[in-house]
Parts: C-alpha cells; sequence; structure tokens
C-alpha cells in the first residue's frame, strides 16, 4: 500500500496530547507530515485531562482510581469502532495494568495492523521503586506479546530494537528527535549571572533518583567554584544541596527555562533499565546549544563524540574532572554546544527523521 492511497490511523496512547514528552517527542510533532501524505489520524488517550491533571498529586486516591476506570471503559468502546482504520498505532500500552487485552483484541478479532511504539524497556522492573504487587498488575511481560502481535515495531534506541527483534523481524530503529526550529529563537548565550556557571537537569520526579550519585559530585566542586545547580522538574528532591534551586517545570517556558542552565548533565546508572533510555534530556540540551556531560550508558554513548560535542563521564572523578573544565572554559563550552546542535539537525531532528517516520504506514 502507498503512501498516496488514503489511510486512516487511530492513536491508542496514555496521556492527553501536548502533555508527556514520550509522546510529544516520539510521534505528536510528526502529526503534521501525516496530512502530506494523506493519511487521517485519530487520538484517544487513556488518561483524560481531569486524570491527567491529578496523576502526581499527593492524594486524591478515589478521583485517580475513577480515572483509570474510566479509562479502561473508554477503551472498551474503542474496541468496537476499529472498523474505519487500516492501523493502530500503540504508543507503550493501550493500558497501563493487566495484561493485554486490547492488543489481543486488535490484532486477533479486529484483524488490525498494529504498529506498536516503546521507548523504554517496559519488560524490566523499574529496579527503584516497584514491588511484587506493583509488578503484577503492571503485568509488564506484555510487551513481548505485543511485539510478536504487531505488524511493525517502532523502537526508540537499539537496545529496544534488539528485544523487539527476538518477537518481530519488522522492526524500525526510530529515534525520540527534536524539533530545531522549536528552539532556534531560544539558542542558549551567555548569561550575566552571579556564578561561575549553572549546572543543570531536567526531568520527572520518576528520575529523580538517578541524580543521587551525584550529589558528591556537587558538593566537591561547590567547594571552589559558585555554583547554582538548577532543578526542573513537577517535583523537590528529598535531599538538599547548597547550591540546588528547583523550578517547577513548564510546557509553556520549558525551553526559556532550559535557557538559563549553562552545562546540562544527564547521569545514569548502567543498568538494562538505564540502556532503554532514549537520551532526550541530552538531545534538549544539544538542541539548545547547551554544553552536555553525561553518563555513557545506552544510546548517551551514540549521542555524544565525547571530547567533540560534549563529554562522557562515568566515576565522580571524572565527573569532576569534566565539569571542571566546562566551568572554567566558555570557548569548548561554545565549541560543545555549537557540535551538539549539529548533530541534533543532522541526525535526530523532526526533518532528518521524517522519512523513518513515515515508512512505519508503509508496506
Amino acid at each position: 500500500m502507498a503512501l498516496n492511497q488514503k489511510l486512516a490511523v487511530l492513536f491508542l496512547v496514555p496521556y492527553p496530547l501536548n502533555r508527556a514528552p514520550s509522546q510529544r517527542f516520539r510521534f505528536e510533532q510528526y502529526f503534521r507530515f501525516l496530512g502530506e501524505k494523506n493519511i487521517g489520524y485519530t487520538v484517544q488517550s487513556f488518561l483524560d485531562e481531569k486524570s491527567w491533571n491529578i496523576l502526581y498529586s499527593k492524594g486524591n486516591r478515589m478521583r485517580k482510581l475513577w480515572g483509570v476506570i474510566k479509562g479502561f471503559a473508554r477503551r472498551k468502546w474503542q474496541m468496537l469502532q476499529l472498523g474505519g482504520y487500516d492501523y493502530v498505532f500503540i504508543h507503550r500500552e493501550a493500558a497501563p495494568l493487566g495484561p493485554p487485552v486490547f492488543e489481543w483484541w486488535i490484532a486477533k478479532i479486529a484483524g488490525k495492523k498494529i504498529i506498536y511504539d516503546f521507548d523504554d524497556a517496559l519488560w524490566l522492573p523499574d529496579n527503584s521503586h516497584e514491588n511484587q504487587l506493583v509488578a503484577w498488575f503492571k503485568w509488564r511481560k506484555k510487551t513481548a506479546y505485543i511485539c510478536k502481535w504487531a505488524w511493525k515495531v517502532s523502537a526508540g534506541n537499539s537496545y529496544l530494537a534488539d528485544y523487539a527483534g527476538l518477537y518481530n523481524t519488522n522492526v524500525v530503529l526510530n529515534p525520540t528527535t527534536i524539533d530545531p526550529a522549536w528552539h532556534a529563537a531560544a539558542i542558549k548565550h551567555e548569561y550575566n549571572h552571579n556564578h561561575d556557571a549553572i549546572i543543570g537537569w531536567t526531568g520527572s520526579h520518576s528520575t529523580m533518583k538517578y541524580l543521587e550519585p551525584f550529589i558528591p559530585v556537587m558538593e566537591e566542586l561547590e567547594k571552589k567554584y559558585r555554583l547554582e545547580f538548577l532543578l526542573i522538574s513537577n517535583k523537590k528532591p528529598a535531599w538538599t544541596l547548597k547550591s540546588l534551586r528547583c523550578w517547577p517545570w513548564s510546557e509553556k517556558t520549558e525551553v526559556e527555562d532550559l535557557r538559563r542552565i549553562d552545562i546540562g548533565i544527564m547521569p545514569l546508572p548502567d543498568d538494562d533499565w538505564a540502556k532503554g533510555k532514549c537520551g532526550f534530556k541530552v538531545l534538549q540540551f544539544m538542541a539548545l546549544e547547551i554544553p552536555v556531560v553525561a553518563s555513557p550508558v545506552g544510546v548517551n554513548s551514540i549521542l555524544i563524540h565525547n571530547s567533540e560535542n560534549g563529554f562522557l563521564a562515568s566515576s565522580t572523578e571524572e565527573w569532576i574532572e569534566k565539569l571542571q573544565l566546562l566551568i572554567e572554559n566558555s570557548e569548548l563550552r561554545k565549541k560543545f554546544g555549537i557540535a551538539g546542535r549539529k548533530t541534533v539537525e543532522e541526525k535526530y531532528s523532526v526533518n532528518a527523521n521524517k522519512e523513518n517516520f513515515l515508512q512505519l504506514f508503509q508496506i
């Protein structure tokens, strides 16, 4: 089937549009290209806006439970509305709990072509917080079944693609991408602030645990430099630092907030779960010409060419050494920033990956 023939795609996604980074930077930013290829689409989220707005808040247990119940009811109704679609694009999973009943129905009963997209090692337990009861409800082995039933699998990096390849021969390596045009007007420039450097990190509270081994690095650097450690997130951490400054994440001010940062960081543990990460934080910094230091884990080692467009650091000593070099050398920061943005534009931009994404809908 060629792309000049009218097609219809149903996107089954976890969250409302324009809310979750995994959706925004894996497929939402490609929607404008679907119309150019005569592809119509409908998006149905599991959670509605009200449920999303309280998802990470304290309390509200009954309202959260009601949101999940409504999500399952919505999915059940959608299973009866599949007739007009050629493809069903499923991001991560059709429902956050239980076995892949909806995916089975779509593939085996409705006979629709599933395009399955995922950007984390979903088949593994998140080894920091997940207990056996949560693991049972999450039914993480569903990832293998969905890969097996899918017509095509869209994997965020080679580690995820290798896993999908165990169950499906039609796997597309579809990296998380950035639209450089969105960042163009906000490219990082030197700020006149009262610090030697602002070191920054951005992410959700669920990934904040990766910063805990980084605390000794900042404590050591604080002894020598006037630093600010800017943390942009939806929650504050449980730990403190003398230089710590917390900034609430906001979609409306996301890019402007990131521009405050002189040096971006992405520390990760060297484990299988972290290998499934798709380097989104690194890409955000690079797109804004912010030099970055990251752990050489998973896709980070592909995005960053050490000492060319950023630094890779493993031990506490390496982190301190690399950050000191960037703190003390503004020209090096500028060099890495320019090289990093070039990497994004050439390999990890929407335009660079456009045809790769659109091939998901080709036979």
